[in-house]
């Protein structure tokens, strides 16, 4: 009797053990109709009102990239071990329903979402809107995603660079 007992108290501790370790019930699938990397930005419609250049400087770069990295990678194209330097048309959208930043500005390259404007280089876009008069319409500017070259047999990082001058 005392060893079924043990027996029956060392089965419910494994069963314990197990659901414990396999954890609770998966996530949900994310609500389809969404852009990728889970941005909460429609997707532009229309034509641009204006096309923004700094001749070609590349300078302000989007941030987080990493939310957009399979459509970055893509669009990048093939470049084997070498740098990317894939040429693009950008998108700029102010986005006003951003849960996170109230004068966010969303990038897009071939209408696949690769990020946003930092915060401050937002507010200064913004500010270029409205000196324009153009305030939350559609914009555009070229584009250029470097980097993905390989080092020590992994990928590095790729980045997006735009050329608008926000300052």
């Amino acid at each position: 009797m005392a060893l079924a007992l043990n027996i029956l108290i060392i089965v419910l501790a494994l069963v314990t053990l197990y659901f414990l370790l396999k954890g609770g019930p998966k996530a949900a699938p994310a609500p389809t109709g969404k852009p990728a990397g889970g941005s909460y930005t429609p997707l532009p419609q229309g034509e641009p009102v204006h096309h923004w250049s700094d001749e070609g400087r590349f300078q302000l770069e989007v941030l987080g990239e990493s939310r957009y990295s399979d459509a970055i990678r893509a669009l990048a194209g093939e470049h084997g071990e070498a740098a990317a330097d894939a040429r693009h048309k950008a998108l700029l959208l102010a986005d006003d329903n951003n849960p996170y930043e109230d004068k966010a500005v969303a990038v897009f390259l071939n209408s696949e979402m690769v990020g946003y404007l930092a915060p401050k280089d937002a507010v200064a876009f913004r500010a270029m809107l409205a000196r324009q008069e153009i305030s939350g319409q559609l914009t555009s500017t070229d584009a250029v995603i470097r980097g993905g070259q390989m080092y020590e047999g992994k990928r590095l990082a790729y980045a997006v660079l735009l050329d608008v001058n926000v300052a």
